[in-house]
């Protein structure tokens, strides 16, 4: 049972639909394990809920946690934050549709910022037995050996997230975040991007490509995400569980990566430091930066839990927090 990468779905975009067939893997959790999941929930700050209300003298924001991926149950979600949301001064994503879609045509023309472009490939980087088992899993996604090779460790990381059923499927990027960009287009409400697409890639790129190579290899097991971790990951997100699936990833990984929860707990924290901790603290300096007006920021769910996470720190800073419908 491998959930850990497929939390990335809740904290940026990949090209994937929440359109697989699988089980609830929350159903099969030992007693023990959830009673440990439960004992760590209790000290999470803001565990719940994909819509707060942060106040601070006439500074009203709307945050919504957002999944990525598409899923038909989200369509109801929408029509009820409409009527609230269609109101607001301006929505702050983490990276504006607009912006999305230039990176992706720069990208079609140089796929440098993705790929190595000199020096040895992963099949030099990795053992013979190590590079078999990546590029058989990466297959299965429709992406050659080839291919694979000369793709940058941390890119492939994501790509094994991504179950081999969401492959292909129509309508993969109408996630939540899509769906509030057409609401924000159809009221002409303007979209601001709390971080630059360029500026995430140096952040994955900051350590050397044989220690990306070294974690990737040790991470694999638990990288690696199927149908049932999609539809686990999805049904939480519905029921407003984003703390719950993120600390069920952390349970489930150490069990799938065969490493020591030493070993584990260091790749995990490296995961967490730089997908939530660093982006969360650069999108609040442009947050607590807004001023007399009413905003909707829509990030990635799992950016709301936690000591680190965007809640906590409006909290913090002085905002009176109040959960609301979603």
């Amino acid at each position: 049972m491998r959930l850990l990468s497929i939390c990335l779905c809740l904290l940026f975009p990949i090209t994937a639909q929440a359109a697989c067939e699988g089980r609830d893997l929350r159903l099969d959790l030992p007693t023990e394990a959830q009673a440990e999941l439960d004992e760590t929930l209790r000290a999470i700050p803001f565990p719940e809920g994909n819509h707060w209300i942060a106040t601070k003298d006439d500074t009203v924001l709307h945050l919504i946690g957002t999944l990525h991926t598409n899923d038909a149950r989200m369509g109801p979600v929408v029509d009820r934050l409409a009527p609230i949301l269609s109101q607001v001064d301006a929505f702050y994503f983490e990276v504006t549709k607009s912006e999305m879609e230039a990176f992706e045509k720069d990208l079609a023309e140089d796929l440098s910022p993705v790929l190595i472009t000199s020096g040895p490939t992963l099949i030099d980087l990795m053992s013979e037995e190590d590079w078999a088992a990546l590029s058989q899993t990466l297959a299965d996604r429709g992406i050659p050996s080839w291919m694979a090779a000369k793709m940058r460790p941390w890119f492939l990381s994501m790509m094994l997230g991504i179950p081999p059923c969401l492959m292909n499927t129509p309508d993969f990027d109408r996630g939540m975040d899509t769906r509030l960009t057409e609401l924000a287009d159809e009221h002409q409400i303007p979209q601001y991007s709390l971080e630059r697409i360029e500026d995430l890639i140096v952040m994955f790129d900051s350590h050397s490509l044989e220690d990306q190579v070294a974690s990737l290899t040790r991470m694999s097991g638990a990288l690696e995400a199927g149908d049932d971790q999609m539809i686990t990951m999805a049904n939480a997100y519905i029921e407003e569980q984003h703390a719950a699936i993120m600390e069920l990833a952390k349970i489930q990984g150490l069990e799938a990566s065969g490493l020591t929860p030493e070993e584990f707990d260091a790749e995990w924290q490296s995961f967490e430091d730089q997908l939530l901790v660093q982006r969360n603290a650069n999108w609040m300096e442009i947050i607590l930066s807004l001023k007399d007006q009413t905003a909707v920021i829509a990030v990635g769910a799992g950016h709301l839990s936690n000591d680190y996470g965007l809640l906590n720190q409006l909290q913090q800073a002085g905002y009176t927090l109040e959960r609301a419908e979603f």
